[in-house]
C-alpha cells in the first residue's frame, strides 16, 4: 500500500505503541487521527506529530462504547476522510491471582481490549470494503499464546483479539481489506505503570520496535498478507 495521502486511524494513539505508530504514519505522510480517553496526552501527541511536520488529529473517546466510536468515525471522515488504515492499539491491563480479580476488573479489560476492536472495526470497515482497500491492524500480544500467573484476564482479552482477527480476516480478504494481529512481548511503554511490574528497558522492546513492525505490515504489496506477526525480545 502507499502510504502519502491516505487516512490513518491509532486508537489509544496518545502514548506507547500507539504514538509510536501514529508518528512513523504521519512520517511516511499519512493524515493521522489519534484517539485516546485522556485528553492532555492527546493534545501532547497531536502537536509532536504536528511539530514533525505531520498532519494529526486528536480525538478523545472511548473505543469501548458505541456511540463515541460513531463520533470518532464520523469526525474522522468529516475531517479528514474516510480511513484506509485502523490500527486497534487501544488496550488496558489488570493483573492480579483469579481469587483477587472481579467482575468490574473483567469488563473493564474487555470493553476496551476486546469490545473496542470489535466496535472500531466494524465501524471504519465498510468504507474500507467501499473502497475495495484497506488495511485493519489489532495489536494483541504475546499473552494471547502464552499464560502467566495474574495474567487471567488480560490473557484471555489477547486471546480474543487474535480469534476476532483471524476471523475478520476471512471475513474481509476477499473485499480487498487485509487484517492482521501484531504480538508484541513486553515493551517498555507507560502501560506497566501501576502494574508494579517495570520491565528493563534494556531487555525488552521499544515502542518504535512496534511501530516499525506496523509501518512494514502497512507497507506490504497488495497482492500478499501477513495474518499475524510475533515480536520478541532478542535477549528476555
Amino acid at each position: 500500500m502507499e502510504l502519502n495521502g491516505r487516512v490513518a486511524v491509532v486508537t489509544g494513539g496518545s502514548t506507547g505503541i500507539g504514538r509510536a505508530i501514529a508518528t512513523r504514519l504521519a512520517g511516511e505522510g499519512c493524515r493521522v487521527a489519534v484517539c485516546a480517553r485522556s485528553e492532555d496526552t492527546l493534545r501532547e501527541a497531536e502537536a509532536a506529530i504536528r511539530a514533525a511536520g505531520g498532519e494529526a488529529l486528536a480525538v478523545a473517546a472511548d473505543v469501548g462504547r458505541e456511540d463515541e466510536v460513531a463520533r470518532l468515525r464520523d469526525e474522522v471522515a468529516t475531517k479528514l476522510g474516510p480511513a484506509s488504515i485502523l490500527v486497534n492499539n487501544a488496550g488496558i491491563g489488570v493483573f492480579g491471582s483469579i481469587l483477587d480479580l472481579g467482575t468490574a476488573d473483567y469488563d473493564r479489560v474487555f470493553d476496551t481490549n476486546v469490545k473496542g476492536v470489535f466496535l472500531c472495526t466494524r465501524a471504519f470497515a465498510p468504507d474500507m470494503v467501499e473502497a475495495g482497500d484497506g488495511v485493519i491492524v489489532n495489536v494483541a500480544s504475546l499473552a494471547g499464546k502464552n499464560s502467566f500467573a495474574g495474567g487471567s484476564i488480560y490473557a484471555a482479552s489477547k486471546h480474543a483479539v487474535l480469534g476476532m482477527s483471524k476471523c475478520a480476516m476471512l471475513d474481509l480478504r476477499s473485499k480487498g481489506v487485509r487484517v492482521l494481529a501484531i504480538c508484541p512481548g513486553s515493551v517498555a511503554t507507560p502501560f506497566f505503570d501501576g502494574t508494579g511490574h517495570t520491565p528493563d528497558p534494556e531487555k525488552v522492546l521499544g515502542a518504535e520496535d512496534v511501530a516499525e513492525t506496523v509501518l512494514h505490515a502497512v507497507r506490504m504489496s497488495d497482492r500478499g498478507t501477513l495474518s499475524e506477526i510475533e515480536i520478541r525480545p532478542v535477549d528476555p
